[in-house]
């Protein structure tokens, strides 16, 4: 079992050489516009799930899938040679979701600002429910007359 920061490290390294492929190396022609966003090595090094996004359509996300699936072995070799450890982690590809997530919350804080605006423009210059001071003013005592130290009156 490897530690946590050599794991990381690995992770890292990892990162840089498959994203260095894919900017140089691999030559397929369904490749789309592909950006690595993590690597997690899990800790005895032996895997390695390589999250990646792409940038286009669905049917560009499923070609890049299928060619990064078919150069899969090409690119184990080469983070072999970059890692110099005993044993080459197995790759994993795995389309990110996090871009798709972060677009569903941005589009449902954006229709919660908008439900806001709203209410903000049907509610302006409403008067308010109840007085304009809904606060309880104690009444200043007429020189503590009748009143024992406790406050209660006799």
């Amino acid at each position: 079992m490897a530690d946590t920061a050599r794991a990381r490290k690995v992770a890292d390294r990892i990162h840089e050489t498959v994203a260095r492929l894919l900017q140089g190396r691999i030559k397929d022609p369904r490749l789309g516009f592909v950006t690595i966003t993590d690597v997690r090595v899990t800790g005895d090094l032996q895997q390695a799930t390589v999250f990646y996004t792409v940038y286009g359509t669905e049917e560009e996300r499923r070609d890049s899938a299928a060619a990064l699936d078919s150069a899969k072995g090409l690119i184990r070799s080469a983070v072999g040679r970059a890692l110099g450890i005993r044993l080459t982690p197995s790759l994993t590809f795995r389309l990110d979701a996090l871009p798709t997530q972060a677009r569903t919350f941005e589009d449902a804080l954006a229709r919660a600002r908008a439900r806001d605006e709203e209410i903000s423009r049907a509610h302006a210059g409403a008067p308010y429910a109840g007085e304009a001071d809904p606060y309880r003013h104690d009444e200043p005592d007429d020189a503590g007359e009748g009143a024992d130290a406790d406050g209660r009156v006799e």
